[in-house]
């Protein structure tokens, strides 16, 4: 079993990742939850808004580097 060090991490990254965390899984399952319910419009906005949100994580993670 390895230990892992997160003392590197920032408080500033750690929050920003726990909150696109909040935003982005809930979007992903109820997206498809959504396509399994055959609300495919909705499911399929539902999943373009968690990729959407997750560029803007991949943005705002860039500029806490």
């Amino acid at each position: 079993m390895t230990i892992v060090d997160i003392s590197d991490i920032s408080i500033e990254l750690f929050i920003t990742v726990m909150v696109f965390l909040l935003i982005i899984a809930p979007l992903v399952s109820l997206g498809v939850l959504r396509l399994f319910q055959g609300k495919k419009r909705i499911g399929f906005s539902l999943i373009g808004g968690s990729i959407a949100t997750y560029l803007v994580f991949q943005l705002v993670v860039n500029l806490l580097d």
